[in-house]
C-alpha cells in the first residue's frame, strides 16, 4: 500500500497510501474486535460438538496442565520432566540450525531429503520440531489428508499445468504472477477451502435452527447439536474429566445476544469510520464484508482447529478480488481491495485465535468468559503495540519493502499484484482456472456429503478437503513433518500405548513450545544485526562442478 511498493510496479503506481501511526491505530481499533464477537456463538460447536484439536491451543493447555495435572503428583513430575527435555531439545535444535542460515536458501530447512527434484516441488523434510509436534497432536486422517493434498497439487497438478506454459498462460511471466501458475495455486486452494468450510457452516446452521425449532415446539431436545459424525451425545462413554470440562465450559456462558449486539455495534461504528481513513472503500463495500465475514470466520476457525493453520491471508485474497473488481480501476479499486483485505484478515484471524483460546480454556478448566475478556484486552494492546513496532521499522529502515534490502517484505508486492488483478477482473485469470475452481469447490462439497452418508466407522477413512487444500498454495514440506510426527506416535502406541497416551501430548507440546520460544532470541539477534556465520546450501553435482570451476579460476 505504501509508495515504496507502488513504485516498484508499472500498473496503478499512483494508487498508494503511506503508513501513518494515527490512521493505523484507528483502523485496527475499529476492525480488530469483530472477529472475537463472531466466534463466540459457535464456540460450543467447535469445541464440544466437532471436538476440533486446535494443536497450538492443545499444546498450550498441556503445558499448563503439566504443572496442575489431576492424574497425580508422580505422573505430573514425569510429564513435566518429559516436557522439559523435549522443550530443551527443540530450543537447542533451533539454536543449532540458526548457525547455518546466513543467506537465502541456507540451512537444514532447505535440506533436499527426498532429492533435488522433489525439493523443487516442495517435497522435503525441513527438520521443523514444531510440525513434528503438530503431527503428533493432529488426528492421523488430517495428516494423511495434508499429504494427499500435497501429492495431488505439487506432485501431479502443478507439474502438468506447468507443461501448458505458453498455451494456458504466457511463458515469460514472473514466478509470483497470478496470471500464471501462481493463479492456479491460489484460486484452486481457495475454492477447496470455501467448499469445505461453507458446507460445514450451513450444515451446522441448519441443524442449529432445527434443534431450536423442536425446542420451541416443546419436543424432546437434548440441546446438543448432532454434528461431527455423531447423532447424539454418548455420556456413558465420556470420561469424568471430559464431563467436568464440558460442564464448566457450558456453565460460564457468554450470552449470544451480547455477541450479536457487540458485532452489530462495532460493525456500525466501523462502517462509518473506515471510509474516512480509506475514501476508496465505500460504506456499502464494508457492509457487504461484515454480512459475509461471520461465515468466513467460521471457515477459518474450523480449518485452524483441524491443522493449526490460520488461512487469514487466503480469505483476505478473496476480499481483494471481490471488492477490487466491484470498485474498478477508475474508483480506486487497488486501494479499496487492499483495505478490504486488511478488514477481512483482521476478522477471520482473531476468530481463529479466540477459538484456540477457547480450546485451551476448555482443557485447563478455565472460564470461557475470562478467556473472552482476556482476548479483548490483548487485542486492544495489540492495536497499540503492533503499529508502533511497525512504525519503528518503517522509520529506521528507509528501504523497507525494497527487493534486495534487509527487509524486502515480499508479500507486500504479492498482495498488491492481487489487487491489480482484482481490478482488471477474473477474465484475466489463466486459461481454465475458473473451471478448475468450480470443479474443486464441488469436489469439496461431494467429499463431505460422502463422509456424512457413510457414517462414523467408514467416514474416518475419508480425507478432509480443508486439510488437503493447505499444501496447494504453500507446498508439502510441512505435511511430511506432520506425517513423521504421526509415524512416531503410531510406533510408540504399538510399543507401549499407556506411555504414549500419558506422555505423547507432553512430548508434542515440548517440541512445539521449544521451537516457538526460539523465535524470540532469533528475532532479537536479527534486530541487533547479528548474522549467522555459516550458509549451508545443497547443489547438484553439475552445479557444484561449475561453482568449483568458477572459484578455481
Amino acid at each position: 500500500m505504501s509508495e515504496t511498493v507502488a513504485k516498484q510496479l508499472t500498473e496503478h503506481s499512483d494508487a498508494f497510501k503511506n503508513p501513518s501511526l494515527s490512521w493505523m491505530i484507528g483502523f485496527l481499533f475499529v476492525v480488530s474486535f469483530l472477529g472475537l464477537f463472531s466466534a463466540v456463538p459457535l464456540r460450543k460447536v467447535m469445541i464440544i460438538d466437532f471436538k476440533l484439536t486446535y494443536p497450538s491451543g492443545t499444546a498450550t493447555a498441556h503445558l499448563i496442565n503439566s504443572f496442575h495435572t489431576p492424574a497425580g503428583a508422580k505422573l505430573a513430575k514425569k510429564q513435566v520432566r518429559v516436557l522439559g527435555k523435549f522443550f530443551s531439545f527443540s530450543f537447542l535444535w533451533g539454536f543449532f540450525q540458526w548457525f547455518y542460515t546466513a543467506g537465502d536458501g541456507c540451512g537444514f530447512a532447505e535440506f533436499p531429503s527426498l532429492g533435488l527434484k522433489a525439493h523443487e516441488n516442495k517435497f522435503f523434510f525441513d527438520f521443523s520440531a514444531t510440525y513434528v509436534g503438530v503431527g503428533m497432536i493432529c488426528p492421523y486422517i488430517i495428516n494423511i489428508s495434508v499429504l494427499l493434498g500435497g501429492i495431488l497439487s505439487w506432485g501431479l497438478m502443478w507439474p502438468l499445468i506447468d507443461t501448458k506454459k505458453g498455451d494456458w498462460y504466457p511463458a515469460d511471466l514472473k514466478p509470483g504472477s497470478l496470471h500464471g501458475l501462481q493463479g492456479y495455486k491460489v484460486f484452486i486452494a481457495t475454492a477447496l477451502i470455501l467448499g469445505d468450510g461453507l458446507y460445514n457452516f450451513f450444515k451446522v446452521l441448519s441443524r442449529t435452527l432445527a434443534a431450536l425449532f423442536f425446542q420451541l415446539r416443546g419436543r424432546d431436545a437434548t440441546g446438543a447439536l448432532p454434528v461431527a459424525d455423531r447423532s447424539s451425545p454418548e455420556t456413558s462413554r465420556i470420561s469424568y474429566d471430559e464431563q467436568r470440562r464440558t460442564h464448566l465450559f457450558l456453565k460460564d456462558q457468554i450470552p449470544t445476544w451480547f455477541a450479536v449486539a457487540g458485532y452489530v455495534t462495532i460493525a456500525a461504528i466501523s462502517t462509518t469510520t473506515v471510509p474516512h481513513i480509506f475514501p476508496e472503500l465505500k460504506w456499502y463495500y464494508i457492509l457487504v464484508i461484515y454480512i459475509f465475514a461471520p461465515a468466513l470466520a467460521f471457515c477459518n476457525a474450523y480449518g485452524c482447529g483441524l491443522t493449526d493453520w490460520s488461512l487469514a491471508s487466503t480469505y483476505g485474497t478473496l476480499a481483494i478480488f471481490v471488492i477490487g473488481a466491484w470498485a474498478g480501476a477508475s474508483h480506486g479499486g487497488v486501494l479499496a481491495g487492499l483495505a478490504a483485505c486488511g478488514v477481512m484478515m483482521n476478522i477471520v484471524s482473531t476468530a481463529s485465535d479466540l477459538s484456540q483460546d477457547f480450546k485451551t480454556g476448555y482443557l485447563t478448566l478455565s472460564s470461557p468468559r475470562s478467556m473472552f475478556v482476556s482476548q479483548l484486552i490483548g487485542t486492544a494492546m495489540g492495536c497499540m503495540i503492533s503499529p508502533c513496532v511497525f512504525w519503528l521499522f518503517f522509520k529506521a529502515f528507509k528501504d523497507l519493502g525494497t527487493p534486495g534490502s534487509q527487509y524486502p517484505a515480499p508479500y507486500a508486492t504479492v498482495f498488491r499484484n492481487m489487487a491489480i488483478l482484482g481490478v482488471e477482473g477474473f477474465s484475466s485469470l489463466p486459461k481454465n482456472c475458473l473451471y478448475l475452481c468450480y470443479w474443486f469447490f464441488g469436489a469439496a462439497i461431494l467429499i463431505n456429503l460422502i463422509k456424512d452418508v457413510l457414517g462414523k466407522k467408514r467416514a474416518r477413512f475419508i480425507p478432509n478437503p480443508m486439510a488437503m487444500a493447505i499444501p496447494f498454495y504453500i507446498g508439502s514440506y510441512f505435511a511430511i513433518d506432520m506425517c513423521v510426527g504421526s509415524l512416531i506416535l503410531f510406533i510408540w502406541e504399538k510399543i507401549d500405548k499407556a506411555k504414549a497416551d500419558a506422555f505423547g501430548p507432553a512430548v508434542a507440546s515440548g517440541l512445539i513450545c521449544g521451537d516457538g520460544i526460539w523465535t524470540l532470541p532469533s528475532s532479537i539477534l536479527a534486530l541487533a544485526g547479528v548474522k549467522p556465520p555459516i550458509c549451508m546450501k545443497f547443489l547438484s553435482r553439475r552445479t557444484n562442478a561449475k561453482v568449483d570451476a568458477f572459484l578455481g579460476s
